[in-house]
């Protein structure tokens, strides 16, 4: 029975390669097998184009900014991650030297560099002619009301507490689109607002009707329709003082802040309007100088790991840019020096330096920086994380 059973399989396989043989009959008959070279056969081929496509697919895959970092020299790296004043209506060899030279990734513009608009516009123009490597932010703080740096004839915006008593979601985007509009047409790429801090305090002397207002639905809602509202004009938006600023006493271009909140008390209030910018894509945060005693007793929010990283990076997800506010305020400048300050920031998780005053300020932050990477107190990785972030968004927006 089984000697029946092998003769039928032997049976059938005979006659599937006759069968076989009589379809390629052609074919078989023009190849001598003495001369097959068996490490030519068609297996190599297809491991080349195999290789091929897996050297297009990396191309197609390759991200250029990462390349563009991987060229980029370290003074180049850390002068993206600085924002710095300058003095006087025209670029002076100083900030020709900071740019040119210490590779500064932006510049903020205060009213005395500002005379009208035609000033104005040959200031940005110059700045962009000055750089031609990797294109500057050109910034202002334009929030409206008694905050603006725009030359005299441009006619005002009103204040954010007006636009939070209309409460108004088209016409909160409206005012933001207009600013953007402004600014925009004067040569500039980034403006410091809208400021997001609840105004919970009647004591404080720094926010007041800087803000939306009391409620923090009311911040919420309007702040939004003005950060897209700049946004619609091609204008980066930089929502500022994370946490929040509006239950401080104290001034933080004076002195420090302190705010005697735990991490659920400002997660349910305070930081409200944060989240909701970061749920809506925001490209900037700018982070405040306050002392949160009872969240980081020893650090600032803008010095502080547990607020930057911990808080705003991990627990809030948020991947944008994140920048200081400015390291020559009383609030950092009272208690530390300029070069310790700024390597902490970096080393909290801060991506952008911002110093507007004092040309020694800057160059010892810029070198303080550099030593710290050069001793392995700030890892290249952390500046490449923050340059990278930086570059994204200059990118983002054409820069």
């Amino acid at each position: 029975m089984y000697k029946k059973i092998l003769l039928f399989i032997v049976i059938i396989i005979l006659s599937n390669f006759f069968i076989s043989c009589s379809i390629n009959d052609q074919k078989i008959e023009n190849i001598d097998i003495n001369t097959v070279d068996l490490d030519s056969i068609s297996i190599i081929d297809g491991i080349d184009k195999y290789e091929d496509y897996e050297s297009e697919k990396s191309i197609e895959n390759r991200d250029p900014i990462i390349e563009k970092i991987n060229s980029m020299t370290l003074d180049e790296k850390i002068g993206q991650m600085f924002i710095m004043g300058m003095d006087g209506y025209y670029v002076d060899d100083f900030t020709n030297a900071m740019i040119e030279d210490y590779h500064i990734g932006g510049i903020i513009l205060f009213g005395r560099n500002i005379r009208d608009s035609n000033q104005l516009l040959e200031l940005t123009n110059s700045l962009n002619e000055v750089n031609n490597k990797i294109p500057l932010f050109i910034s202002i703080d334009e929030e409206g009301g008694r905050v603006s740096r725009m030359p005299k004839e441009v006619l005002n915006i009103p204040s954010c507490r007006e636009i939070g008593k209309k409460n108004d979601a088209m016409y909160a985007f409206e005012v933001g689109s207009t600013i953007g509009m402004k600014i925009k047409s004067l040569g500039l790429n980034m403006n410091f607002a809208p400021v997001l801090d609840i105004d919970s305090n009647p004591q404080n002397p720094v926010i007041g009707d800087r803000s939306f207002g009391g409620d923090d639905e009311i911040v919420s809602k309007m702040g939004m329709e003005v950060m897209k509202g700049l946004r619609s004009e091609n204008i980066i938006s930089v929502v500022k003082h994370f946490p929040g600023h509006g239950d401080t006493s104290v001034d933080s271009h004076i002195g420090l802040p302190r705010i005697d909140k735990d991490l659920e008390s400002i997660l349910q209030f305070e930081i409200i309007p944060f989240k909701k910018a970061i749920e809506n894509h925001v490209d900037g945060i700018m982070i405040a100088h306050i002392l949160f005693s009872r969240i980081d007793p020893d650090n600032p929010a803008s010095l502080s790991k547990i607020i930057i990283t911990d808080l705003l990076r991990e627990e809030l997800d948020y991947n944008g840019v994140v920048i200081t506010d400015d390291m020559t305020m009383g609030a950092i400048l009272e208690n530390y020096a300029i070069v310790d300050a700024s390597v902490q920031a970096i080393m909290a998780g801060a991506d952008i330096i911002l110093l507007s005053h004092g040309n020694e300020n800057k160059v010892n932050a810029i070198k303080g920086i550099k030593e710290a990477v050069v001793n392995n107190k700030i890892s290249m990785e952390r500046v490449d994380e923050s340059v990278y972030r930086i570059l994204k968004l200059k990118e983002k927006y054409h820069i």
